[in-house]
């Protein structure tokens, strides 16, 4: 099975009442905005650059609220998910790529839970639940 790494950004509004979510074209479901991490990419430019690709704003991002996996054996593939809790720098909210990108919406938890159940106790955990540490190291040669 081939490997892929794919991230996802939480965002939240300042209440956390509401959950940044994008509707994907091809397959008419919804998902925190994210997508697979590039070859030489890290998983925090990659959540960086998805997010702004698919939705027209700038993040930051933070710890990792979950990480998820799935064996998709139609495709011979082993996705590995992490996702981000991630706040808005700048930009403007935009469909950017309508070929991938059908809506940009906030949604209510219980709305968001609803269209996206792929986390264990839902949105309302991964928001007021704790976070892992995520620290890119950069690039190192292992001397041995």
């Amino acid at each position: 099975m081939k490997r892929v790494d794919v991230v996802y950004s939480l965002i939240t509004d300042p209440f956390k009442t509401k959950v940044l979510a994008v509707k994907n074209a091809d397959r008419a479901s919804w998902s925190p905005p994210g997508g697979a991490v590039e070859l030489n990419e890290t998983l925090d430019q990659a959540a960086i650059r998805e997010v702004k690709e698919e939705t027209g704003l700038e993040v930051k991002v933070h710890g990792i609220v979950a990480i998820n996996e799935c064996k998709f054996e139609d495709i011979n593939e082993h996705v590995i998910f992490y996702t981000f809790r991630a706040e808005i720098v700048g930009g403007e909210e935009q469909i950017i790529r309508p070929d991938e990108i059908s809506e940009i919406a906030w949604l209510d938890i219980e709305q968001a839970d609803e269209f996206m159940p792929y986390y264990k106790g839902g949105f309302k955990n991964l928001i007021h639940g704790n976070e892992s540490m995520y620290f890119n190291e950069g690039r190192k040669v292992l001397q041995i």
